[in-house]
């Protein structure tokens, strides 16, 4: 399975964090991987978006993705503001924090392509406590396209954030996890 994604959102939303632990856990899952952000002096709240190849071989391109398989959308304000549907192909998927429906979102974006919602500023503000959406919508994400397992993925979030959070606010992480992959439109 070659994949290559295309992440979308605001500095401070965990775009990164996101990106980081999807690719650790495809690593701990025997694939290659490369990933990376792309932002420069941007401030907290300020567009950025972040990268992930994954492939069953030796991955040899360095560059931004600019065809996606996936583009995730961390920020539904977003949409209409940035060129989220740049380089998609007619099988990408798109899948979005946005709390219209998946016909809404198409018609928002102005494209035929596979679409999936679901409210996780929502989700994470029941689950976590605060509007931090990374969790939420890795569950989502392997639950639309199966990328890595979910036992893998739960892994990979408590052995990140061991030592760095509470095992209480590790437990919430999970949680918002769970409703992202069983919430997802």
């Amino acid at each position: 399975m070659d994949m290559e994604i295309c992440w979308h959102g605001r500095g401070g939303q965990g775009v990164v964090t996101a990106n980081e632990i999807l690719a650790e856990t495809a690593i701990s899952s025997g694939q290659y991987v490369k990933a990376f952000p792309e932002f420069g002096p941007e401030r907290m709240g300020a567009p950025i978006r972040a990268f992930t190849r994954i492939s069953e071989k030796p991955i040899r391109v360095h560059s931004q993705v600019y065809e996606p398989d996936v583009v995730i959308i961390m920020d539904g304000t977003l949409v209409g503001k940035v060129d989220v549907t740049r380089g998609i192909k007619k099988d990408s998927i798109i899948l979005a924090n946005y709390a219209g429906s998946p016909k809404e979102l198409q018609d928002a974006l102005c494209t035929d392509a596979e679409c999936h919602t679901l409210d996780a500023i929502k989700i994470s503000l029941e689950e976590i406590g605060k509007p931090m959406v990374n969790t939420v919508m890795l569950g989502a994400l392997i639950k639309v396209k199966s990328i890595v397992s979910y036992d893998k993925l739960e892994d990979q979030i408590t052995n990140k954030f061991a030592g760095k959070l509470s095992d209480k606010v590790i437990v919430k992480n999970l949680s918002a996890l769970k409703r992202g992959y069983e919430e997802v439109q």
